[in-house]
């Protein structure tokens, strides 16, 4: 028999809040965690603006030995897990910690770290290099050192999915807690591209919005958008298997229900035509869960603010929706955020736990200009009391990879 999953922690950090509870503030709050890059000069360059994880200081949460060994998305990957792993109360009193897993997925992991060891090597030669190189740069590391912190020894991976990762991460551990192999997974995602390298590469393929305006720079949905922001940060959930929730009596959030994942392939970049291969993602999800599209009451969108993809998610959508696509709120937090890359899924995820246990639905701030293409409930500017039942949140990556979550109000 398959077990229920079911979400017992949360733990974030972001260009909204420092943790759980200052982020989901600033969502309700319609704040905008976009502001102008202050890591580095941005001086001829289009782009300008990122959403910071702003006065991060290592040593507030490391010590001196770990934050020189860890690149930062490493770090924010151990700042999101130790926060969830307090909120869910899991400790070896409760839980067999052979049996409590990792899946944490980044994007593009060590970036930083890669332009300052190039500059390293270009100044005062390869003999320089960090013998620490490898081990802060390679993709798997954030789950890693997640297990180190916390001395999980289940399964931990880290799938790479580029934008789509933690969502990939999240749906397999709900996945493999379902089929009885782990007890508990902490699964999310964590990001920290906010360098030269990163923004150069992103602003020379036409992604990155060159406004100047924080309040119009990432605005999903709008007919004036023109690419997305980069955020940065890690937010991390636990699920777990319900009676092993239950016997230890901890919180409920939410129920994880279905997860679909489908491959677009079609382009190293652009989605699929109309989206289809996002709405087999969408269609999967809801047939893994059992439910039909009349079932889920919101969808916390990718919505990047590019021309393409909220045009075919939208499209998508519609496909995957029907005539319920009329009625479904549609709405996506990256005005909020930024795009987290590899950790948007596990922070919209969060997002969407937290719309179901306070009954509020995130709006899509700084909205002004209506797209046609972009005809769905948006909920613009504000957000919307309803109680919520079923909420779905979705994820599309370069190279086409689209994954879609379901998660639901727990009831016994």
């Amino acid at each position: 028999m398959e077990k229920r999953v079911v979400i017992t922690g949360l733990g974030t950090i972001n260009p909204l809040g420092k943790n759980t509870k200052e982020t989901w503030e600033g969502i309700k709050e319609k704040r905008c965690g976009i502001d102008a890059i202050t890591s580095f000069d941005t001086t001829g360059y289009k782009c300008s603006l990122a959403g910071e994880v702003k006065n991060y200081n290592p040593a507030d949460y490391l010590d001196l030995k770990q934050s020189k060994r860890l690149d930062r998305s490493s770090q924010f990957a151990i700042i999101a897990a130790r926060e969830a792993m307090a909120d869910s109360g899991v400790n070896h009193e409760n839980t067999d910690f052979e049996r409590v897993g990792a899946f944490i997925s980044s994007g593009i992991a060590g970036i930083q770290t890669i332009e300052e060891q190039c500059e390293v090597c270009n100044v005062k030669g390869y003999n320089r290099l960090s013998p620490m190189f490898i081990p802060m740069v390679i993709a798997n590391m954030p789950a890693g050192n997640v297990t180190i912190d916390l001395g999980l020894k289940g399964e931990s991976i880290s799938i790479v999915t580029a934008c789509a990762s933690s969502t990939h991460a999240i749906g397999e551990a709900f996945k493999t807690i379902k089929e009885g192999t782990e007890d508990v997974i902490l699964a999310g995602g964590t990001e920290a591209s906010i360098c030269r390298l990163g923004i150069a590469g992103f602003e020379n393929m036409k992604a990155l919005s060159t406004s100047q305006d924080k309040n119009r720079a990432s605005i999903p949905f709008d007919k004036e958008r023109t690419g997305f922001i980069m955020g940065e940060g890690g937010a991390v959930l636990v699920l777990e298997e319900l009676e092993h929730a239950k016997k230890r009596n901890a919180k409920i959030y939410a129920e994880v229900i279905g997860y679909g994942a489908t491959s677009d392939a079609y382009h190293i970049t652009s989605p699929a035509p109309d989206g289809e291969g996002a709405a087999r993602a969408m269609k999967r999800a809801m047939e893994n869960a059992g439910i039909t599209p009349k079932d889920i009451d919101y969808i916390n969108a990718h919505g990047t603010s590019t021309h393409l993809n909220d045009m075919y998610e939208t499209m998508a959508i519609k496909t995957a929706f029907g005539e319920e696509s009329k009625n479904v709120m549609v709405s996506s937090t990256k005005g909020n955020t930024g795009h987290l890359l590899g950790a948007a899924g596990a922070i919209e995820a969060i997002f969407s736990v937290k719309a179901i246990e306070d009954g509020i639905v995130p709006p899509t701030i700084n909205y002004k200009v209506k797209d046609e293409d972009c005809d769905l409930d948006i909920v613009p500017n504000e957000p919307r009391k309803k109680d919520l039942n079923i909420v779905m949140s979705n994820s599309l990556g370069f190279g086409g990879h689209n994954a879609s979550i379901i998660i639901k109000k727990y009831v016994d």
